[in-house]
């Protein structure tokens, strides 16, 4: 559940209509529900609290500081995959000790920082990335935690693009392979090999391939066990689906219930990787109707956000919701809507069925809090959308919007065309 409800015929998140905002922000313009947010985030810290967990919320999925720091209030890790989300962490106030670092690409730049940091750990993504750790945190007289990523090998049921658990993608370790790792931890002089760590997608709307996965690695372990080598964690990754349309994912309660029996065996201490559960549906893309074409073949609904601030339809071929500010009544009409950018691409819905609109109108994408602004862009030299956080009946912002003199901040002239 969201906290984006419609009342008295307007569109409100908590208690602040969001016609409102867009008057008084402009658009496009990203809305975040903290309510919405904390509580998807509470859900599964409950449905896990029958073991001893740590909740890294993924912050690829949204990394506004201002997000990052109310996860962390709370309890929360974070899951960070390049030195700059290492940055945003630990402006967001997150503990080193409650930071695991992803990536198959991690440079020696990056590696050396997380090192001096002292985060809770890497998850390895292949024995030459194990191998420049245990290099740099030798040159630097540290011993880096490390947690192998293992690739199960297991079908997720998801986007090709978001599917990371066959032996076909590219990350982690196969099992023999992690194996013969862990035969030669010992070499490794300046590297402890605390965890296992497993993901295998995003949007997985099922459990058995969580199930699958998360046995197969079970058993692994209950192996290393009996041999000797002892681990304190198991990070079972993220993934867990929500509701753009017509989906039906588990709940956070139905998923523990599935994969808590196969982890209390273990003894061991639980990471999971959440992104888009606890904030993919906390926030919302507000944008602004430009024109209303009809050409004798379709209608379209031009608005003014674009492929530049929500990708993921273009990407994807994802589907949002998209609602009007307003309660819809009366009839409606089949229309595609599409954005400003010149790019085929640029949609957001195609044959979606819509109220009559005209120039002017609002509408609210759904389900924009995941994979957003976090994937947007300055694409067509646009100015990325601004980001307010509504909190009950306060309004907050959390990121200005840029302008233009934004876009050539960093951009210099050489003196020759500028005839010196």
């Amino acid at each position: 559940m969201h906290e984006f409800k419609y009342v008295n015929n307007n569109l409100y998140c908590e208690k602040v209509k969001i016609e409102d905002l867009a008057r008084k922000f402009g658009t496009p313009l990203y809305v975040y529900s903290y309510h919405t947010l904390i509580d998807h985030y509470m859900k599964l810290k409950n449905a896990f609290d029958s073991v001893d967990t740590l909740i890294c919320y993924s912050v690829k999925a949204n990394s506004n500081i201002s997000i990052l720091k109310a996860l962390v209030d709370k309890g929360a890790g974070l899951d960070i995959v390049s030195g700059g989300e290492l940055f945003r962490a630990l402006k967001a106030g997150c503990p080193a000790e409650r930071i695991v670092y992803a990536s198959v690409g991690k440079t020696d730049r990056e590696i050396e920082e997380a090192i001096r940091r002292g985060i809770l750990s890497f998850n390895v993504e292949s024995l030459p990335e194990l191998e420049n750790i245990n290099r740099i945190s030798k040159k630097l007289g540290k011993t880096a935690r490390v947690a192998i990523r293992i690739n199960p090998d297991v079908e997720a049921k998801t986007h090709k693009f978001i599917t990371t658990g066959k032996i076909t993608n590219k990350f982690g370790i196969d099992l023999d392979s992690a194996y013969k790792i862990l035969l030669l931890r010992n070499n490794f002089g300046n590297v402890k090999v605390v965890g296992l760590h497993i993901h295998i997608g995003s949007q997985i709307a099922e459990s058995e391939p969580f199930v699958a996965a998360i046995k197969k690695i079970a058993d692994f372990i209950g192996h290393l066990q009996r041999i000797g080598i002892g681990l304190e964690y198991f990070n079972i990754g993220g993934g867990l689906g929500i509701i753009y349309n017509r989906e039906t994912p588990q709940t956070a309660q139905k998923y523990a219930k599935k994969i808590l029996p196969i982890l209390k065996k273990l003894n061991l201490k639980i990471i999971l990787e959440p992104g888009r559960f606890i904030v993919g549906n906390s926030g919302i893309l507000v944008t602004k109707v430009l024109y209303i074409k009809s050409t004798p073949k379709k209608k379209f609904i031009i608005v003014d956000a674009g492929m530049n601030d929500l990708i993921r339809p273009a990407l994807y071929e994802a589907y949002h919701n998209i609602l009007p500010l307003s309660e819809p009544a009366g009839r409606n009409e089949l229309a595609d809507v599409v954005g400003p950018i010149c790019e085929s691409g640029d949609f957001f819905a195609k044959e979606r069925r819509l109220p009559l609109l005209r120039g002017g109108d609002h509408l609210a994408i759904m389900g924009a809090g995941a994979y957003g602004f976090s994937m947007s862009s300055n694409y067509n030299s646009r100015c990325r959308a601004q980001e307010v956080m509504v909190v009950g009946d306060r309004v907050f912002v959390i990121r200005k919007r840029e302008a233009y003199g934004d876009l050539v901040r960093n951009e210099e002239i050489p003196m020759f065309l500028l005839g010196l």
